[in-house]
């Protein structure tokens, strides 16, 4: 009674399920996790074919979890690779997508005594997703896409799947023929880069897609030919292999990424601020311009975090980059160098007075309450300016001087004399007066 010409299908798949949990476990993003599942759902699909040949509910139950797994596993690789999951009515198309597909498969498998309900279940292929679309403010290419393939899904349907003599086999591979397709297309648009993962993917759920159209085909023209079933399971494993290497190229992406900028804030790090301000000040050599540095060390850090915790001192971090991007042109550049001490460049500054006016524009907003996890607080700040060449002649010279003023204005605000070497002279101050700014924090929650 068992179909064992299915187990090595089972254990390639499982084998190959198991290296995409071990790689996806290294990075686990929402993505991965929902390609996860859906391959298990893949290897249920084979583990249920086991069971078809037995006789009774017991067979009739199997094959409808068997269809129903590998159809729905292709609509969960198609929302995993949507840029707007997140979308209330992305999830909607996801659960309509989901009940009419297992709806459909479920009638076939028990035709022709649910024959009488097919008719309608079509309609809805088409019907349910263009509602959704229709709708829904959301407006995106891949969705109309969809709603596009369904609707031709439905005219197919209502073509053929009251054929007599094979007719629901044709409207079974219309359906698989429409989830695959459209994991081809939403992967070909949220993929494309010339990558061998990327490639691999796209082409192997075309071939899988193919496999639904290609075997009734040959079926039908050339019936002496026989197939072996490993054949037409090749595009899974083509794809399962793709998909590992889109993990790892964008785990290897991240690591690029995460070597050169701060994990915290999204910012760069001190490395790529180093590099960034190597190139500022030549590029400001060669054109015989100006650039600035803007050292900014945060006043009352530590009390945030001694106060609301570290979590709280995170998020203020996050919001002091947020502010500061917010603030500046997009060809400069905000780092964070520091546990509290985030570095601004200023390319193709004029003069000294502009890199000043930046600098009181950064101290006036950090001068202001910030929420902080539902409590307002007030932390001020001590910024250091210096310009190339005016204060210094290179790279390590600049950041030095930067360094010193903002030490300088920092003792200043705490009312002590700054103490320099002999000879040693500081760019001119950010403002006359230090800005003094107490750290507090208010008991009443921010209203929203």
């Amino acid at each position: 009674m068992f179909d064992w010409t299915k187990l090595p299908d089972l254990a390639a798949v499982a084998l190959l399920t198991c290296a995409f949990a071990s790689v996806a476990r290294r990075g686990q993003t929402p993505v991965s996790r929902l390609w996860l599942f859906a391959w298990e759902l893949i290897a249920l699909h084979f583990g249920s074919l086991i069971f078809a040949p037995f006789p009774g509910l017991l067979g009739t139950l199997a094959g409808d979890i068997s269809l129903i797994s590998l159809v729905n596993a292709g609509v969960l690789f198609m929302y995993a690779s949507i840029p707007y999951r997140d979308e209330k009515s992305s999830r909607m198309m996801l659960t309509v997508l989901l009940a009419t597909n297992s709806t459909y498969v479920c009638l076939l498998c028990v035709s022709p005594a649910a024959d009488f309900a097919l008719t309608p279940v079509s309609i809805l292929f088409g019907a349910a997703p263009l509602s959704v679309a229709l709708f829904s403010r959301f407006r995106h290419a891949l969705r109309w896409t969809v709603v596009a393939v369904y609707a031709a899904l439905t005219v197919f349907l209502l073509l053929v799947q009251h054929r007599p003599g094979g007719g629901g086999d044709l409207a079974l591979d219309g359906v698989l023929f429409a989830v695959y397709l459209g994991c081809s297309l939403h992967f070909w648009f949220s993929y494309r880069r010339a990558t061998a993962g990327a490639f691999i993917t796209i082409a192997g759920f075309f071939f899988w897609a193919s496999v639904f159209v290609v075997g009734p085909y040959m079926e039908m023209v050339h019936p002496s030919v026989h197939v072996e079933s490993e054949v037409w399971n090749l595009p899974k494993y083509v794809v399962a292999v793709g998909m590992i290497l889109l993990l790892l190229e964008d785990q290897l992406e991240h690591n690029k990424y995460l070597a050169l900028h701060d994990e915290l804030t999204g910012l760069p790090n001190r490395r790529l601020f180093q590099d960034r301000l190597a190139v500022a000040v030549e590029r400001a050599r060669r054109s015989d311009s100006k650039a600035a540095l803007l050292v900014v060390d945060l006043d009352r850090f530590k009390q945030v975090n001694d106060t609301l915790g570290h979590h709280a001192g995170d998020l203020l971090l996050q919001q002091v980059g947020t502010i500061f991007l917010g603030r500046v042109r997009t060809s400069d550049t905000v780092a964070r160098t520091g546990g509290d001490e985030f570095s601004v460049i200023l390319e193709n500054t004029s003069t000294r007075e502009d890199a000043n006016q930046v600098a009181q524009e950064l101290l006036r907003y950090l001068n202001e309450p910030l929420a902080v996890e539902g409590k307002t607080v007030w932390v001020g700040a001590s910024i250091g300016v210096a310009l190339f060449p005016d204060d210094a002649p290179d790279m390590d010279s600049l950041c030095i001087a930067a360094d010193l003023r903002m030490y300088e204005e920092k003792n200043e605000a705490r009312g002590i004399a700054p103490r320099l070497h002999p000879g040693k002279i500081l760019p001119h101050s950010v403002h006359e007066q230090p800005i003094r700014a107490d750290f507090r924090v208010a008991s009443e929650r921010v209203s929203t």
